[in-house]
C-alpha cells in the first residue's frame, strides 16, 4: 500500500511506474496489494522514488499499522476503494458473460431462454457482492465487530 501511495502521489499509473523501475506491471499490482516483494523489486523501486530502502521494507503491508506519512484513515480508504473496484469488476464480468450467453442462448435455442437461470443464480451473487460493498447488508460488519471486541474487552457498549 505505501507503493501504492508513493506512485498516486507523483501521478504516476501502474504502467509508468513499471516503465521506470524496469519490472512488469503485474510485479506492481501485486505489490500494491501487499504481497512480498523482492529484495531487487525494494532496490529499483527506492531508485525510482528516490528513496533509502528500509523505508519500503515493511515487516508486514497488510497490517493496518500506521507507516510514515501513511495514516490509519488512508488505509481504510485504500481498502474501501479496493472492494468497490473488486465489485465494479465482478459487475462489468456479469454483463459481458451473461450477453454473450444471450446471445448464444438466441442464436442456437431462442424459444427456451435458458440464460435467465444464468443470470438469476449469477446476479444473486452480485447483488450480495453489491449490499456488502456499500454495507447495506453486514451482519458481520464493522459495528458486529466493535460490539465483540467490547465484549471480549468486558467493557460496556
Amino acid at each position: 500500500m505505501l507503493i501504492q501511495k508513493l506512485r498516486l502521489q507523483r501521478g504516476w499509473s501502474q504502467q509508468q511506474l513499471a516503465d521506470l523501475s524496469g519490472l512488469s506491471v503485474r510485479t506492481i499490482q501485486r505489490l500494491e496489494q501487499g504481497q512480498v516483494a523482492s529484495t531487487e523489486s525494494l532496490k529499483s523501486l527506492a531508485a525510482v522514488f528516490e528513496i533509502d530502502l528500509s523505508t519500503l521494507q515493511e515487516p508486514d503491508m497488510n497490517t493496518a499499522t500506521v507507516t510514515p506519512g501513511f495514516n490509519a484513515d488512508e488505509a481504510l480508504a485504500f481498502a474501501q476503494v479496493r472492494k468497490l473496484k473488486g465489485f465494479y469488476f465482478h459487475l462489468a464480468q456479469y454483463v459481458i458473460v451473461i450477453t454473450l450467453l444471450l446471445g448464444i442462448n438466441l442464436w442456437t435455442r431462442p424459444q427456451y431462454l435458458w440464460v435467465g437461470w444464468v443470470a438469476m443464480g449469477w446476479g444473486i451473487g452480485v447483488l450480495f457482492h453489491g449490499l456488502r460493498v456499500f454495507e447495506r447488508f453486514s451482519p458481520f460488519g464493522a459495528d458486529w465487530e466493535k460490539k465483540e471486541v467490547e465484549k471480549r474487552l468486558g467493557r460496556q457498549i
